[in-house]
């Protein structure tokens, strides 16, 4: 496996990221996770887009897009698969051991990893935390992702893929790594980005490519919905049938899977849509 760091392709056992690294000691650096599908990265522009908005929400200088798209094309050219998660890490660089920054140039990673295509279905849980829709990261992709793994992890021990967040006001807001969708009266909603939701690549494709409404939506409207499914760049677009303890059916429900065959057909005709 190999493995861009700073400027060059390394061998995995050889990238190494400094124990000071801003990225490591505060969670001080920005992400994004790309789907590359025989050597290909789908939607990498607006990804690269989101990246340099969340830098700058952190105060990180603008990665250098020129140097990232090398940095992917030299990754998934060295590591051949048929579906792989491209990962981009992007940090503050070697730093003191506190909330300062030191003066060296942010540290670059770009990693891949194979993966399998996502089922069409999915179970999700709601937890008790809340997102902050007014927090200094919100909107931002950013490696600060413990209190995603505490909720994911919670998920897989009741049997489900995904944890749902509200926001501080009471409203759905989205998932640990996932947008969410809602249907309502065979209309297609998702929470807009003000509640403090992440503003999803694959979120945006579908609410264009659809017509999807974006509306605040309480919480527990995820109790009367008549279909839910999750967006994100590793699943697309997943139906969900069960959610906490009410099932929503056995498959996608109709307003589901028209959006499922929209997105498929639409990323198929154009992987990198601007």
């Amino acid at each position: 496996m190999k493995i861009w760091l700073d400027g060059e392709l390394r061998d995995a056992d050889g990238a190494r990221v400094s124990v000071f690294d801003h990225g490591l000691t505060v969670g001080d650096g920005i992400f994004e996770t790309v789907k590359a599908e025989h050597g290909r990265a789908f939607a990498l522009t607006r990804h690269l887009h989101r990246l340099t908005r969340s830098a700058r929400g952190l105060g990180l200088p603008d990665p250098d897009e020129d140097e990232v798209r090398r940095a992917c094309d030299a990754v998934l050219a060295a590591n051949p698969m048929p579906l792989g998660r491209l990962r981009i890490t992007y940090t503050g660089g070697h730093s003191p051991l506190g909330s300062d920054r030191g003066e060296d140039r942010p540290t670059l990673v770009v990693a891949l990893g194979e993966t399998t295509r996502r089922p069409d279905t999915t179970a999700t849980i709601t937890v008790p935390w809340t997102r902050n829709e007014r927090g200094a990261l919100t909107g931002l992709k950013t490696t600060s992702y413990a209190e995603n793994v505490v909720a994911l992890a919670r998920a897989r021990q009741q049997g489900a893929s995904e944890a749902l967040f509200g926001n501080t006001v009471g409203q759905l807001c989205e998932g640990t790594g996932s947008n969410v969708f809602v249907v309502l009266d065979g209309e297609l909603h998702t929470p807009p980005l003000e509640s403090g939701c992440l503003a999803g690549i694959t979120r945006a494709l579908t609410v264009e490519w659809t017509g999807a409404k974006e509306t605040d939506l309480p919480l527990d409207v995820l109790e009367r919905a008549e279909e839910i499914f999750l967006t994100s760049t590793l699943r697309d677009v997943q139906a969900v049938t069960r959610n906490d303890g009410r099932q929503l059916g056995d498959g996608p429900g109709p307003v589901t899977a028209k959006a499922m065959r929209i997105f498929a057909e639409r990323a198929a005709a154009d992987p990198d849509p601007r």
